[in-house]
């Protein structure tokens, strides 16, 4: 059983990890190098606090659970499970990896918050890959419930299978990805959303407001739900998406995006840079993602009622 957890790096990914599974009553021992980082991390905490208990119905915050640590070695060495989430480096997380590998439990799962990076590269050097996956996870990590876990051409299937339910214990919905490839599956469809997006701001056809409305106010409301094949199969009408495959297939053909990415010049950042900076209207980070935390909260519950007409 999964009790004690290393995470292995406390940056925005980290620090959501830890929180999740704070809220889930487990033991967490977080590793950074520098000790001035625990108290932003506790900051962290308890400016979350509020909102993660709404959503995992908690009473009380134990901090008593969390524990903070300069040294690798003493992280690792009585974790069930361990989080690394260094930047994305393959150079980098290799290197680390091989040193997780070597100061872990034999029996310890090796969990990666990659974006995208290859798990076979990223655990090349570590001993007995074969309990290493890829954990790719969304921001915010202790509000968003999607999390790709990706195997590696060494990882064993019963290591997947105990990891989607550890991760399904702290009320997570694993996405199994079936083999490993680079961008995974939501940042590749995000990508191709993004690239198109900055093409269509470079050439002056929409501020970044226009296209964050074209999202929010349209296809937006619908993926919450449903996702694209879904929300597809319902255009077709009666037939599904039968019909809508022979109506709307041949459009496919049609030039109308440019999956490959524009030149990020100084023109396009700086439109891409102050549009958003318009956007926020001079609300902080922080403020911002207080608002964001809240409406996750409501949003999820109310989803609850209706996805389990959908699913079940």
């Amino acid at each position: 059983m999964i009790k004690k957890i290393a995470v292995i790096g406390t940056g925005v990914i980290g620090s959501g990890w830890i929180i999740r599974f704070l809220a889930h009553d487990k033991k967490v021992i977080a590793f950074d190098k520098d000790i001035r980082l625990k108290k932003k991390i506790i900051l962290e905490i308890k400016r979350t606090w509020p909102y993660v208990k709404k959503l995992f119905n908690k009473k009380k915050l134990k901090l008593k659970n969390f524990k903070y640590v300069t040294s690798l070695k003493e992280a690792l060495k009585d974790a069930d499970f361990i989080q690394e989430c260094a930047p994305e480096n393959y150079k980098l997380k290799t290197k680390l990896m091989e040193i997780v590998g070597k100061y872990s439990k034999p029996n310890a799962i090796i969990s990666s918050s990659s974006s995208g990076l290859l798990p076979s590269r990223i655990y090349s050097k570590c001993k007995n890959a074969s309990r290493t996956i890829i954990a790719h996870p969304f921001n915010p990590v202790y509000m968003i419930p999607g999390v790709e876990l990706v195997p590696g051409k060494k990882t064993k299937k019963n290591i997947l299978n105990k990891a989607n339910k550890f991760y399904k214990s702290i009320s997570m919905n694993p996405i199994m990805v079936k083999k490993e490839l680079p961008g995974y599956l939501s940042d590749r469809l995000q990508e191709a959303l993004w690239r198109e997006a900055l093409h269509i701001v470079n050439e002056g056809y929409a501020t970044t407001k226009d296209l964050d409305r074209a999202i929010e106010d349209g296809p937006g409301l619908r993926w919450s739900l449903m996702g694209t094949f879904l929300t597809f199969h319902l255009a077709g009408g009666k037939a599904g998406m039968k019909h809508m495959l022979e109506q709307f297939g041949p459009a496919l053909k049609l030039p109308w995006t440019k999956l490959k990415a524009p030149k990020l010049s100084k023109k396009l950042s700086s439109r891409v840079i102050i549009g958003t900076r318009n956007q926020a209207k001079g609300k902080s980070v922080e403020k911002l993602s207080k608002i964001r935390d809240e409406y996750l909260v409501k949003l999820q519950k109310l989803r609850k009622k209706y996805e389990d007409k959908i699913r079940k």
